[in-house]
């Protein structure tokens, strides 16, 4: 008898598989005590050292498969691996109480834990997979047994797990892995953004996969709608195996527009560009089909860093990124760190709130030192190609101006040194905080364009955390109130004859994507894997037609009453 559950789409396709279960082994320890305290520091260490090298080696394939993200994760690991505070810590719990090493560990650990808990801090609340990914691995060692290793796969599979690390993700064998489910994540979690670049489909958040489906079982993933069918009867196979073919046949159409414009039925043109976060991300943007790079995060240059990078390298680096896209625009955001995102060489404080503390552009403009040398670098490339400078998490009109003042006088101090810059460098703003997108019209005079980051800006609209899987069912790409402050900065923007884009998830939400362009949105900007099938549906909407659809849904009550309109306007979304 087949068993449907339910979850979150988070990268689309079909995929019928045998289930692979990665599930580890049984990690309990006891409480113990022991008369060799050397002895077990000494199988402290070799623990530590044993999992850097497997951390370090993790790190690699992530860079060469998975972008800076990916990376991020683990050489926040790696810190962990190799902070000597907390080799410390576990040392001298084995001295003063004769713990063994893995009961240090254990307490170690916990007590990370439950500082989390008590903090509710986003970053570190953000950090626990981390942690505990740390955990099992430095466990594993001492008590001498193997983790499930997602590369040992020797046939075709799909993974089901209670949650996959990036460290899992790295050592996926793409010869064999052709879906993943998951117990736990979000739409617009670290995992199932990373996911989309593995072009697989992918289920998250069905609570109970794990408990459900034994190793061997058939599985039907369905990536579009976020189903998992379990055993399913010949009647669904067939049913599926279609759906999967009408997915094919769908991405060989979406191939044909790759080289066309994107043009809407009536004839009005938009972008569809590609979010990147490293070199190796332009060929993969150009083979999706990109008209650009509507966000460029430049974070890639400090993340694994003792120190910060040089201007000398930064500009190396964007050159490549500006004249890689030949004169297509390359919005680079300066910048955006805190919040999940933190460096090692610098010492930033650790806040109760970092969503809501010391990132961003203000960090940039407390610290003219950091900011400065980036913007000379991308003035310096601008001249290889087609550059776009915005600023992030602005909140006021003075941080913008101030902001702008400063990239200013550092092209006056270029122009002066007979350095070349381009004379066409449009300078905007990441549109994320609600206070911004509200006064929109006291900004738009004053900027060249908006790039509305959707997904901080309805977690910081909703005051909830899109991380936190309690409080998920708040974050509501389709919500009237979304809606309507996107609408009212768009409506600034055009009045002062400025475009406006979008960078966030919601951007590549097809769902969202007939309002979106009825409302009058500029620019797409997503996941290079995403970028075809919404130039594909973009193609066939009439905005004209369309209108409606945008006074009802700006005038609805909740997020499912307008998707229910979207479908009732668009049949081309209306698959079960």
């Amino acid at each position: 008898m087949s068993l449907l559950l339910d979850g979150l789409a988070a990268s689309s396709g079909i995929a019928i598989a045998p289930a692979y279960l990665l599930v580890g082994p049984d990690l309990s320890i006891k409480k113990q005590h022991i008369a060799d305290k050397n002895h077990e520091v000494a199988r402290l260490r070799d623990s530590f050292a044993l999992t850097t090298k497997e951390l370090q080696a993790i790190r690699q394939r992530a860079h060469q498969d998975l972008g800076h993200q990916a990376v991020a994760v683990v050489d926040a690991q790696l810190a962990m691996v190799n902070d000597p505070v907390l080799l410390t810590t576990i040392e001298r719990l084995i001295d003063k109480h004769s713990y063994t090493a893995e009961w240090g560990v254990k307490l170690a650990t916990d007590n990370y834990l439950a500082l989390f808990a008590r903090n509710n801090d986003d970053y570190l609340n953000s950090r626990i997979l981390a942690v505990r990914d740390v955990y099992k691995r430095v466990i594993s060692h001492l008590l001498g047994v193997k983790l499930p290793d997602p590369g040992a796969l020797d046939h075709r599979a799909i993974l089901v797990a209670p949650n996959i690390t990036p460290t899992d993700m790295a050592q996926l064998d793409r010869r064999y892995v052709v879906g993943l489910v998951t117990d736990s994540g979000g739409r617009t979690s670290h995992f199932s953004i990373m996911s989309k670049t593995l072009a697989l489909p992918v289920v998250v958040g069905t609570n109970t996969a794990t408990k459900k489906i034994k190793n061997g079982d058939l599985l039907i993933v369905d990536g579009i709608h976020g189903k998992v069918i379990v055993n399913p009867t010949e009647q669904q196979l067939e049913h599926y195996r279609l759906l999967a073919g009408e997915f094919a046949r769908e991405q060989q159409a979406w191939g044909a527009l790759r080289d066309q414009h994107t043009v809407s039925q009536d004839g009005r043109k938009y972008e569809v560009a590609a979010n990147v976060g490293a070199l190796s991300d332009i060929t993969v943007a150009r083979d999706h089909g990109a008209e650009g790079i509507g966000l460029l995060r430049t974070e890639f240059l400090y993340m694994n860093q003792t120190e910060l990078p040089s201007e000398e390298e930064q500009f190396k680096a964007y050159r490549q990124f500006v004249s890689g896209m030949d004169q297509q625009r390359v919005v680079a955001r300066t910048l955006d760190i805190g919040g999940d995102k933190r460096l090692g060489m610098l010492k930033l404080p650790r806040e109760e709130n970092p969503y809501l503390g010391f990132r961003a552009i203000r960090i940039g403009l407390a610290e003219p030192t950091i900011l400065r040398p980036q913007l000379r670098a991308l003035l310096r490339a601008s001249a290889y190609g087609r550059l776009a400078i915005m600023f992030p998490m602005i909140a006021t009109p003075e941080e913008f101006t101030q902001a702008r003042e400063m990239l200013d006088d550092e092209k006056r101090k270029l122009s002066r040194a007979g350095v070349a810059v381009a004379d066409n460098i449009e300078v905007g703003m990441m549109l994320e905080v609600p206070s911004a997108a509200v006064m929109a019209d006291v900004f738009a005079p004053d900027v060249d364009f908006f790039s509305i980051g959707s997904n901080d800006l309805i977690q910081y609209l909703f005051a909830a955390d899109r991380g936190n899987s309690r409080v998920s069912y708040l974050y509501q790409e389709l919500h009237p109130a979304v809606l309507r402050l996107v609408k009212r900065v768009i409506d600034a923007a055009h009045a002062e004859g400025k475009w406006v884009g979008m960078c966030g998830e919601m951007a590549g939400n097809p769902l969202a994507t007939p309002l979106l362009t009825a409302m009058g949105l500029d620019e797409f900007s997503m996941n290079s894997s995403q970028i075809l099938p919404i130039r594909s549906l973009i193609s066939h909407l009439n905005n004209r037609q369309l209108q409606p659809l945008v006074h009802r849904a700006l005038a609805a009550h909740s997020a499912r009453e307008v998707e229910m309109l979207v479908k009732e306007y668009v049949p081309m979304l209306r698959k079960d």
